[in-house]
C-alpha cells in the first residue's frame, strides 16, 4: 500500500469512528461543543462542507480560483458563517450529506493522478497532503463531538498521520503570524500511543520538542494550550512554536486558552 493508499484508509476509519458517533439515535445535534458557539451539528457541517470544497479542488482545480475569492471577501466570518448555515439543515440530511461528500471525495482522491496538486486556502495539496487534512479535520472536530458527550480522546495509529502534519506546518504557523520562520529544523520526538517512537526532524538539531503524541496532536489542531500539557520544548524558537501551532489552513486559530491559568511550561 503506498502512502497515499494509507492515509485515505486512515481517513475512511477516522470518519467511521465519528460516523458511529453521531449516528446515535439519542445524539442531541443541537448539544453545545467547546467551540464557542458551534453545536454537534456545526462540527458535522463543516466537516461536510470542507469535504464539497475539497472535492471542487480535486475534480476541476480551476474553479477553485472562485472558492478563494470568496474566502477572501467573507473574511474571518466566512467559515463560521458557512458552519451555521450548515447547522440549520436536519440533522438526518446532514448526516447523509456528509457521508455522501466525503465518500465522494475519497473516490475522487484514490484516482487521482500521481503527483497532482490540487489548489487549497494554503499551500497547494497532494493526494496524500489531502487526504492528511482532511483526517486531521475529521480528529478534532471529532475531539469537540466527543467532549459534548463527556467523551475523552481515544488515541490510535492514525495519529501520526497527524502529528507528521503539525510538523510539517510549523513554517506555515509562524508565517500566519507574521513571524519568519526558524532557518533550522526541529527535532520533534513523541511517545506514540503503544508507547512507540516518533520522530521528526535531525537527531542533533538544537530546538527541539518532545511528550505525547496524543497531546502534540491536540496542540497543533489547537483543541489544548501548550501549557495544560507535559511537552517539553528545548529553545526559544521550538517554544515560541508551541504557542502558535496550528496543522490547519486559514488565517491564526484562536486557540482554546490555558484551562490552569499557568505560565508557559513545559519549556528550557
Amino acid at each position: 500500500m503506498d502512502a497515499a493508499a494509507a492515509v485515505l484508509a486512515d481517513l475512511h476509519a477516522e470518519s467511521q469512528a465519528l460516523d458511529d458517533l453521531v449516528a446515535r439515535g439519542d445524539l442531541d445535534w443541537a448539544a453545545p461543543t467547546p467551540a464557542a458557539g458551534w453545536t454537534v451539528a456545526h462540527q458535522i457541517g463543516h466537516l461536510a462542507w470542507t469535504d464539497e470544497k475539497a472535492l471542487v479542488s480535486v475534480r476541476t482545480p480551476a474553479a477553485f480560483k472562485d472558492e478563494l475569492l470568496r474566502a477572501l471577501e467573507g473574511g474571518a466570518d466566512y467559515v463560521d458563517a458557512a458552519a451555521c448555515e450548515q447547522a440549520r439543515k436536519p440533522a438526518e440530511r446532514l448526516l447523509a450529506e456528509w457521508r455522501t461528500g466525503r465518500a465522494a471525495l475519497a473516490d475522487a482522491l484514490a484516482q487521482a493522478e500521481p503527483g497532482a496538486k490540487f489548489p487549497w486556502y494554503g499551500p497547494p495539496m497532494s493526494v496524500a497532503s489531502m487526504a492528511t487534512a482532511r483526517l486531521m479535520e475529521t480528529w478534532a472536530h471529532g475531539l469537540d463531538v466527543r467532549a459534548a458527550l463527556g467523551l475523552v480522546p481515544e488515541p490510535s495509529e492514525r495519529l501520526r498521520h497527524i502529528a507528521r502534519l503539525g510538523v510539517r506546518t510549523r513554517d506555515f504557523a509562524f508565517g500566519v503570524h507574521g513571524l519568519t520562520p526558524p532557518a533550522a529544523e526541529f527535532r520533534v520526538e513523541l511517545s506514540g500511543p503503544a508507547g512507540e517512537l516518533w520522530a521528526f526532524g535531525p537527531e542533533n538539531a538544537e530546538q527541539r520538542v518532545s511528550g505525547d503524541a496524543l497531546e502534540f496532536c491536540l496542540v497543533v489542531t489547537q483543541r489544548r494550550d501548550h501549557r495544560d500539557t507535559a511537552l517539553l520544548a528545548v529553545g526559544p524558537d521550538a517554544a515560541a512554536w508551541l504557542r502558535i501551532a496550528q496543522a490547519f489552513a486559514g488565517p491564526p486559530g484562536k486557540g482554546r486558552g490555558s484551562e490552569s491559568g499557568a505560565t508557559p511550561g513545559g519549556t528550557a
